[in-house]
């Protein structure tokens, strides 16, 4: 599975550029607005299993003509503005915003503003679909033309894609890892349906459903747990889920997960030997997939760092 970071910048023409931009995101036919302009491309992009993440920006205003062939493009402008049209429906999208198109679908930005810089998500259709039905019961509800990224969901989504994304600028290696790269897609798979899709189903799910989710986790902590991975084990959905764990536990359940890996995490730490155990190695085997917001919340936990309990 590929997870390695794509870069590419200042390509000499457009022709360049719509070739790089095909490469690292979607095929598309590009065309410059201002007459005798040049791009000044940045794109980056990351492959996390079924997932692929774009961050694109041309330098110069410009049209795109795509039919994203086998997957939905969730293009959210961080600067500027994008204006499309697929089906006859205009969407106008600025930062806050995500405008939404679906696979094999004829669509067109007629303007994406010179100052318009987008990360882009490209989501398999037959993915998104199952994760749909694990998460909402419901594989064929109809995403909406553009989101709205200020809601809590929203927002909770961008957080996440936005450290993912970071991790992209910086070079992360951790996120090369397969196992890494698989649970961090079901992450941002999932919290993008909860921003998307309202779930109508009703009723909180009962202490003995949580129940059954803790004796799993609590069976297997380093596992690539995603939110719809516990939701199929209680047969509930994720909001149900959420919603049951937060009023007999206070907690979310990713929470309540990572609180599990810190105490397995804690431990081997507590019994390694300085000499031959590495924290970011024993971090990795107990599921954790970010570095950086484990060693604060370690500390949160226990204290002291993650290396200091090592050094004992």
């Amino acid at each position: 599975m590929r997870t390695a970071t794509d870069t590419a910048a200042g390509p000499g023409d457009w022709g360049e550029a719509e070739h790089a931009v095909s490469d690292a995101y979607f095929p598309h036919v590009l065309t410059p607005l201002a007459a005798g302009s040049e791009p000044h491309l940045d794109v980056r992009a990351l492959q996390l299993g079924e997932l692929r993440l774009a961050r694109i920006g041309w330098g110069g205003e410009v049209s795109v003509e795509s039919r994203h062939p086998g997957a939905f493009a969730v293009n959210i402008p961080l600067s500027g503005r994008i204006e499309s049209v697929t089906e006859g429906r205009r969407v106008v999208s600025l930062p806050g915003q995500a405008s939404v198109f679906p696979p094999d679908t004829d669509a067109v930005i007629t303007r994406w503003t010179d100052d318009c810089e987008i990360v882009g998500v490209k989501l398999d259709r037959d993915h998104l679909r199952r994760e749909m039905a694990r998460i909402l019961g419901r594989p064929d509800r109809r995403l909406p033309d553009q989101v709205d990224l200020s809601t809590p969901e929203g927002e909770s989504w961008m957080a996440l894609l936005r450290s993912v994304m970071e991790g992209v600028r910086g070079g992360e290696t951790l996120w090369r890892n397969p196992i890494v790269a698989e649970q961090l897609s079901g992450a941002l798979t999932a919290a993008f349906v909860l921003a998307v899709m309202p779930d109508d189903a009703g009723g909180a799910a009962r202490p003995r459903i949580v129940k059954r989710v803790l004796d799993r986790l609590q069976e297997d902590p380093s596992q690539p747990w995603t939110s719809a991975d516990m939701a199929e084990v209680a047969g509930v959905s994720v909001r149900r889920l959420q919603e049951g764990f937060r009023e007999y536990l206070g907690v979310c359940p990713r929470d309540h997960l990572l609180d599990l890996r810190l105490e397995r995490i804690h431990e081997e730490l507590v019994a390694g030997d300085p000499s031959d155990t590495s924290v970011t190695e024993v971090a990795l085997r107990w599921g954790i997939t970010h570095t950086g917001r484990f060693a604060a919340s370690y500390r949160r936990k226990y204290g002291v760092s993650p290396s200091s309990t090592l050094r004992g």
